[in-house]
């Protein structure tokens, strides 16, 4: 028998990594791009009466992230300004937002956005959440980097004097960006203790052993959480998400419910975040921005399947529905066309 068990051990976990990391992104690496003409265009569009707001989306939002760097290097050395403080004053409202936003590089955008969460009275906890739960530990550590180069401060440090209680706990465990990433074997033995142990520790007993939680959910691989979930079904009455509904309020459950939802399915949990961002009256822009600017050269294509498979309609066509003008064209661009 333990033969069997041993071989299944040694078998691979599944995963589509033959294939680029942007092979599921929208916005990709521009062919003919010329750092220098894209700056002249956009100097001329800034200077333009009444601004060409269009000359502007068409180039940003067509460029690589690496490319935009070599244009604001190249707007730079041509008129002695930054291209983004540039863009600033010709800019205004959601416009603005996005195009700054696809200025930075994805470490920049989180750590200012995260920053930004933090700062002042009351936290944005929404914000800390998304953003902590879903980055890999490579993208983490790059966040920690930079947000201490910009803030000549600790990330951590921010997270701990903006947060309390087992909430704080749980995100500066995640920001720490330490999950294990050993996903060539499959651990049947350690998936069933962690089942259990996730079991043991929330339903079965009186009060929830949040520390428990935490560390599994913290440090244990994807694959190998994913496979942990499906087991916890046959221990608890029910599954992860209703078992956190039961267990914590608050912050904290808004916290696990994320960050199962993004172990289960990251594409599906930003598809649902972005259709939360539109449904109803009014427009939580800040979300869809955040969303469409820092998923299009990762995941985008994925995303959107995701979303079409579930709400029925696309992706695309809520953003028309749902915004309009310079605004609408420049997220249609990050979107990639209609579905």
């Amino acid at each position: 028998m333990s033969t069997v068990h041993e071989i299944l051990g040694k078998l691979s976990l599944e995963g589509d990594h033959s294939l680029p990391p942007s092979a599921y992104a929208t916005v990709k690496a521009y062919a003919n791009f010329d750092a220098d003409r894209d700056a002249a265009a956009i100097e001329t569009a800034i200077k333009t009466k009444g601004v060409d707001e269009l000359t502007i989306i068409n180039i940003l939002t067509n460029r690589s992230n690496e490319q935009r760097q070599d244009i604001a290097f190249a707007y730079q050395r041509r008129t002695k300004k930054e291209l983004a403080a540039a863009l600033k004053s010709a800019l205004s409202g959601h416009l603005e937002a996005v195009i700054l936003g696809l200025l930075k590089t994805p470490a920049q955008y989180d750590a200012s956005e995260l920053k930004a969460a933090m700062k002042g009275l009351g936290t944005d906890e929404d914000t800390l959440i998304e953003i902590i739960c879903s980055r890999t530990n490579q993208e983490l550590c790059e966040i920690n980097k930079v947000y201490r180069e910009m803030y000549k401060t600790e990330l951590e440090k921010d997270i701990v004097s903006d947060t309390s209680g087992d909430f704080r706990k749980l995100m500066v465990s995640l920001a720490k960006g330490k999950r294990s990433e050993d996903t060539s074997v499959i651990d049947y033995e350690l998936i069933d203790i962690d089942a259990r142990d996730l079991y043991d520790a929330g339903v079965k007993r009186k009060g929830t052993d949040v520390p428990k939680w935490i560390n599994i959910m913290t440090e244990r691989s994807i694959p190998h959480l994913q496979k942990v979930f499906e087991r916890y079904k046959s221990y608890s009455p029910y599954d992860m998400l209703e078992s956190i509904k039961k267990e914590v309020k608050g912050d904290l459950e808004v916290a696990f419910i994320n960050l199962v939802q993004c172990i289960q399915n990251k594409q599906l949990y930003f598809a649902d975040r972005l259709y939360d961002s539109m449904k109803g009256k009014g427009t939580r822009d800040k979300i869809l921005i955040r969303i469409m600017v820092s998923r299009s050269e990762v995941d985008m294509l994925k995303i959107k399947s995701e979303f079409k498979r579930k709400y029925g309609k696309s992706l695309y066509y809520f953003i028309q529905q749902d915004t309009k003008g310079d605004y609408q064209r420049a997220l249609l661009n990050l979107c990639g066309g209609e579905d």
